[in-house]
């Protein structure tokens, strides 16, 4: 069995000082959101064992900031930028994760519209309630969980997940 996590960046601002869309940061409630995205994983094991960020700065804080937040309760994972992330579509994000050796929970940190297109994929065609919301959209620190039968990440194809969790900031708040 396989977990792999899908989490979009959480939001930023919307133009960078640069003017390089690589370089727009997380705004405050960006921030908030991480911190909260954080608390929630730290609190739902199994922990990823092995994240895949994106170069962006937005994804790379993201991933920090919910670190930040997870650290004293978490195995330290393995942290790889993958620059073939950074605006990738759905083909390019499943060959990413089907190049991860060994470890059976990742965490993959990317972008939209690519990681709202995969996640529609890999759904094995059972939506369920729990995949209503995502249906519509991944959000800003949007996290869907899906588990594959498989042995291996190579094994991971389109229609072979089970949708097992979606949480967002806004599903969080109305939880509380």
């Amino acid at each position: 069995m396989r977990r792999l996590m899908l989490l979009r960046h959480a939001k930023t601002e919307t133009d960078a000082p640069s003017g390089n869309d690589r370089d727009r940061r997380l705004d405050e409630r960006g921030q908030r959101d991480s911190v909260m995205l954080g608390e929630w994983i730290a609190t739902h094991p199994p922990f990823p064992e092995i994240v895949l960020v994106s170069p962006a700065q937005r994804a790379r804080q993201t991933w920090e900031i919910a670190w930040d937040t997870m650290m004293d309760r978490c195995p330290l994972p393995l942290v790889e930028n993958r620059p073939e992330l950074y605006g990738a579509d759905p083909a390019h994000l499943l060959q990413a994760i089907r190049s991860v050796p060994g470890p059976r929970q990742l965490l993959l940190i990317g972008h939209n519209p690519g990681m709202h297109e995969l996640a529609l994929m890999l759904v094995d065609g059972r939506m369920n309630d729990i995949g209503r919301d995502l249906a519509i959209n991944l959000p800003t620190a949007g996290l869907a969980i899906f588990d594959f039968d498989v042995s291996d990440w190579a094994a991971v194809s389109y229609r072979s997940g089970r949708l097992a969790r979606f949480v967002s900031p806004r599903l969080l708040r109305e939880e509380c």
